[in-house]
């Protein structure tokens, strides 16, 4: 279990210098290099590593980010995207500035990509971020809009705060980071959307700035090693990562690797950031990633972000029974049991369910810094 370095009672204001970490060790050159992932920042006294929020304190790295937030809201968890984990419920979703990849095509630029700290303008410690989600009735909270990786130490302890107040917890990553913060962050998880951005080393080297392999290894941990409930989401961007070969690849490796349970979902690019000359995503080309998943053994695969009620909703993979109906991310008619079987043939569909689905509905609701802090 990750062992909290911070007041569990609340902030002490607004601090100058960083909160303590784990994941460093000095180098023979005088540098002190970040082991939270694979990207190794090797830094001098005073500078940051590529995540912005992490940096060098004496012979430490320490976090700026700690008890400080970009943003609190309530959303639906299928707006994580989560399809098969407490369906219809709502999850206190935050994050803070920063990321420890580069892509250029980055649908929330303004905050992982943000180098002001003015940005991080909402405070909360852990505990009060539980007691907020527990006022409020989520059943979850969210470390998400940046990659939680990068301020591993604040999602922790706010992961281990709620548990303690019977609250879940949900990241949704790019999966990067190192094998000790991969054991540590994961244990204090419960479901986990990770966000596959291709299926070639090639495309992630030249959009993000970094490697496929340690992606890989991340997802393979997580089934192999956790009872993490695991997602995972591609964004098709077109002429990049959405041709038939690579789909089928990724689509094939999934089910050999992970199995056929865990769902994919597909999810259409907008022009952003760095990749404005490139058009959106065509609802067709999500469609066909669909079936290509499908097709190689997924038995769960979803597209995004569209109107699409056949591939918004959860069919049964053995007979075709509809067992959950979305429409964007409001839910309709169910056909699960309360044991999380199909009503029809009694096939168990893989994931965490409750008797009966959530009702929290598509609305977002935005937590004032008060109503959390209070």
């Amino acid at each position: 279990m990750f062992k909290s370095t911070a007041d569990s009672s609340g902030l002490q204001g607004r601090q100058v210098r960083g909160h303590p970490t784990q994941f460093y060790h000095q180098l023979d050159d005088g540098r002190v290099q970040c082991d939270v992932c694979p990207r190794a920042c090797a830094l001098h006294e005073g500078q940051r590593g590529l995540c912005f929020v992490r940096g060098r304190e004496g012979d430490q790295i320490r976090l700026y980010a700690y008890g400080r937030a970009s943003g609190f809201c309530i959303d639906p968890i299928e707006k994580k995207p989560l399809n098969h984990f407490l369906p219809g419920t709502s999850v206190l979703s935050f994050g803070t500035a920063g990321c420890n990849l580069t892509c250029r095509f980055c649908q929330n630029w303004d905050m992982s990509k943000s180098r002001e700290m003015d940005l991080l303008a909402e405070e909360a410690s852990p505990r009060q971020i539980a007691d907020a989600a527990l006022r409020h009735g989520c059943r979850s909270v969210a470390y998400t809009y940046n990659d939680p990786v990068i301020f591993l130490e604040y999602a922790c302890d706010t992961a281990h705060a709620c548990r303690e107040q019977g609250i879940r917890n949900v990241a949704v990553t790019a999966g990067y980071l190192s094998p000790g913060a991969r054991e540590t962050f994961f244990a204090e998880m419960d479901a986990a959307n990770v966000d596959l951005k291709g299926f070639t080393d090639a495309f992630y080297k030249r959009l993000c700035s970094a490697r496929l392999g340690p992606v890989l290894e991340t997802l393979e941990y997580l089934h192999q090693e956790t009872d993490v409930w695991l997602e995972l989401t591609t964004l098709l961007i077109p002429g990049e990562n959405d041709s038939d070969a690579e789909l089928s690849a990724m689509a094939a490796w999934v089910v050999e690797h992970l199995g056929p349970e865990v769902p994919m979902h597909f999810s259409a690019f907008h022009p952003a950031y760095k990749m404005l000359d490139v058009p959106p995503t065509p609802a067709a080309t999500l469609t066909r990633a669909r079936r290509i998943a499908l097709e190689q053994g997924v038995r769960y695969a979803y597209t995004g972000n569209v109107h699409d009620g056949e591939g918004n909703s959860t069919w049964c993979h053995a007979c075709g029974h509809l067992l959950i109906e979305r429409d964007w991310y409001r839910l309709g008619r169910c056909g699960l049991t309360a044991e999380g079987t199909c009503e029809r043939c009694g096939t168990r569909c893989a994931g965490v369910f409750e008797a009966e689905p959530g009702a929290f509905g598509a609305g977002r609701l935005r937590v004032r810094p008060a109503a959390v802090a209070s």
